[in-house]
């Protein structure tokens, strides 16, 4: 397995996400970090990105997902998350931590992290 990562940080979208019954009408803001692990040693050497894992490609649809779900726990989505990243077959492993910012009062942000591989 690769050492070599694609980092995404600090990815904002809104979401229906909760349990109690105003989180399940009004959307809330989550943050989202993801590494993917993949041998960038083919895409290092031909500087092509047919040869590359595309992270355009990979923000769009998460954020697509996320937009559009509406899990309870915040669990689930991260799961979600890292089953949609780990579809590019390039994609070895993934971390994903899903950060719900406000959610406990006195706390900065309540997140979980996971991490999937083949």
């Amino acid at each position: 397995m690769a050492g070599d990562r694609i980092l995404i940080e600090g990815l904002s979208a809104r979401c229906i996400i909760g349990v109690n019954s105003d989180e399940r009408t009004e959307r809330q803001d989550v943050v989202i970090d993801i590494d993917l692990y993949t041998d960038m040693a083919v895409p290092g050497r031909t500087d092509d990105i047919n040869d590359a894992v595309n992270y355009r490609e990979v923000k769009k649809k998460v954020l697509a997902l996320v937009e559009s779900s509406g899990f309870f726990l915040i669990e689930a989505l991260a799961e979600a998350i890292t089953k949609l990243c780990l579809e590019d077959e390039a994609v070895e492993k993934v971390r994903v931590r899903v950060d719900k910012p406000l959610a406990l009062r006195f706390a900065k942000s309540v997140g979980v992290e996971i991490t999937r591989g083949r």
